[in-house]
């Protein structure tokens, strides 16, 4: 009897014979390369992604838990010296100088020390300029410019809504005996960071040309970004006296 082909077989019966077996293929070397570039870019992503975390969400509050805890310590200092006795003189440049109460930007009490350098103002605080123009501090009583700097985005950001504040806008200084009420009268969006003129005791860049008693904000712009640097101005309006139950001034009312 002759042997059957599949031919024949479909002939015969009208079915189709056994399919041959599949042949399997190995990846080609470019479809490798594609697969592994693939799982690295999401690697990549996954690691950029944890430090865009950790650089805007979680040095805030690592940041923002050192600020509380250094604005307690200054506040404990005040209550064991006495209310409202002691004089500027009394306060302590090491564990910082004052508060610093911006309305505007809606972020309550700013704790400010003394220096600018990344290692003061990564605990979220704002600090007075020591270099590369020395701030005057309002409690000196004399006339200049009370210079301040402080994040914008990532260790606490305290001014990260700067450009929420208008001309006209009070801006408060909080010791321990007296509060210092300042008056926003100019804002400069974008200089560079190297414009060192916008600290000057006399702020020309602001309009003024006479001396008086200023006060500076300054932080980095545009946000997420140290390229330039946004300033606002304030003259100082009247120093109130704190009484015995720390009555805020009307201005944080």
């Amino acid at each position: 009897m002759a042997a059957t082909t599949d031919t024949d077989h479909e002939e015969q019966t009208g079915t189709p014979g056994p399919a041959p077996a599949a042949v399997r293929r190995r990846p080609g070397r470019i479809a490798l390369a594609v697969s592994v570039f693939g799982e690295l870019l999401i690697t990549a992503g996954l690691v950029l992604g944890l430090f865009v975390v950790y650089s805007l969400w979680w040095t805030n509050v690592i940041a923002d838990r050192e600020a509380d805890k250094q604005g307690d310590k200054v506040r404990d200092n005040w209550a064991q010296d006495g209310s409202a006795s002691g004089g500027p003189g009394a306060l302590n440049t090491k564990d910082g100088i004052g508060f610093l109460h911006v309305p505007a930007m809606g972020n309550g009490e700013v704790l400010v020390e003394k220096g600018t350098s990344s290692k003061i103002l990564n605990d979220g605080v704002a600090g007075y300029y020591t270099d590369p123009v020395k701030a005057t501090l309002p409690t000196s009583g004399k006339n200049g410019n009370f210079s301040l700097a402080a994040h914008r985005d990532g260790h606490g950001a305290k001014f990260h809504n700067i450009d929420k504040v208008e001309k006209g806008d009070p801006i408060v200084f909080e010791t321990k005996d007296r509060w210092y009420v300042y008056k926003v009268y100019a804002v400069l969006p974008e200089t560079s960071k190297f414009d060192v003129d916008v600290l000057d005791a006399v702020p020309k860049a602001s309009g003024r040309k006479k001396a008086g008693k200023y006060i500076t904000l300054t932080t980095c712009t545009p946000v997420f970004t140290s390229r330039y640097r946004y300033v606002v101005w304030g003259e100082l309006e009247r120093v109130e006296k704190v009484d015995g139950d720390r009555t805020p001034p009307k201005e944080l009312r």
